[in-house]
């Protein structure tokens, strides 16, 4: 019995202790005790110690019955509510008139009274009365354990959802911080490697001042990309003044081929944005532009804020020559820099951000950088 009442064949869950149960067994059982002590003894006058035991007797003996019903009531939990109450109904009936029966006799056995059964139909009442009390007693109690639980279990699912989503977060987010690092990381050797040729040249046309002052701006530039978080936000005006620092090696190289046109508005200059974001953009002009046309080029960089979002166009005078967007996936055409700026955007930004190139009437390349404006507030 107590297993069955405890063990829900619905959910197949403990639900409840067997104290639980017997607790609500004794409380039910003594408030039918004084009750009936209170309402129908004493109403009679009949407070006398033999009344009183006939009391708690017949109620003992109604619990012990009750036990039976408790099998019953489980058996069928999962039945559909009709036939629930219908066999419900019997078995309470059956018990109801079993425990009338037991306790008249008593009452006539230990009272020494004349027999009660014409009052068979008030007696029987009262105990069908009684148990339905208890069956519907049993059945709140039990409906609130079930609720109970299933809060529990509801809880418990919250619970571990929200520790799967916040891993799930964290595990994104250090991917995200992994793959901005990577992408971030490559640009130096990317950078460098064309720094070192270009150190290269001098050398072999004996320009050994100028190879030996591009090495150590080289240094300070190095040194300012190691001295930056490669996954962090930095200010544009910090970023311009590392692109000063790029830019002073190519001065070097260039001299006057290379001519800036740098229009920066006041309200940018705050704006945060990825480091190192502008330089793999103006090393591909230096690339296809500076470097391979005669006459050199301009440079220029345009920075405003439009709608509360930050809009950076980047655009070189060209050499005539065409580039096909479609070649921004490969390593052919301007390389593998704007790659790089495409996918660092995309991470961070995910579809909230437009990268766009566009060739100009003179053949130069026009980028257009925009993304949110988050407003990096300077220290001093």
């Amino acid at each position: 019995m107590s297993e069955s009442f405890i063990k829900s064949p619905m959910s197949n869950v403990i639900v409840d202790s067997i104290t639980r149960f017997w607790l609500m067994q004794l409380s039910f059982w003594a408030f039918l005790c004084v009750t009936s002590y209170f309402s129908l003894t004493l109403w009679y006058g009949e407070g006398g110690f033999m009344h009183v035991g006939h009391t708690i007797i017949q109620a003992l003996i109604g619990l012990v019955m009750s036990i039976p019903l408790v099998w019953v009531c489980m058996k069928i939990w999962e039945k559909p509510y009709v036939v629930r109450f219908t066999i419900a109904i019997g078995f309470i009936l059956i018990i109801s008139l079993i425990w009338t029966i037991i306790r008249m006799k008593l009452f006539m056995w230990m009272i020494e009274t004349d027999p009660l059964w014409p009052d068979f139909g008030g007696w029987a009442f009262s105990s069908v009365f009684i148990f339905c009390c208890w069956t519907g007693v049993f059945h709140g109690m039990r409906y609130y354990q079930l609720l109970q639980k299933e809060h529990e279990i509801m809880l418990k699912a919250e619970a571990e959802a929200r520790q799967e989503q916040l891993k799930r977060v964290m595990a994104q987010t250090v991917a995200r911080d992994t793959k901005i690092k990577m992408l971030r990381y490559q640009l130096n050797p990317h950078f460098l490697c064309n720094t070192l040729n270009a150190i290269n040249s001098l050398i072999e046309c004996e320009e050994a001042e100028k190879a030996q002052k591009v090495t150590v701006q080289l240094s300070k530039f190095l040194r300012y990309s190691l001295d930056h978080n490669p996954d962090s936000k930095i200010s544009l005006d910090n970023e311009i003044n590392a692109l000063n620092l790029y830019l002073e090696i190519e001065k070097t190289r260039f001299g006057d081929r290379l001519q800036l046109d740098f229009q920066i508005a006041d309200n940018a200059r705050s704006a945060h944005i990825p480091s190192l974001l502008i330089q793999p953009i103006i090393e591909n002009s230096m690339k296809h532009v500076i470097a391979e046309n005669e006459n050199g080029g301009t440079i220029s960089i345009k920075a405003m804020v439009e709608n509360n979002r930050l809009v950076i166009e980047l655009s070189d005078t060209g050499t005539g020559g065409s580039f096909d967007k479609s070649k921004l996936s490969s390593t052919k055409g301007r390389g593998i820099g704007l790659k790089n700026i495409d996918e660092r955007l995309k991470t961070l930004y995910e579809n909230d951000y437009v990268f766009d190139l566009h060739l100009l009437p003179l053949g130069g390349l026009k980028t257009r950088i925009e993304i949110p404006y988050e407003c990096l507030l300077q220290k001093g």
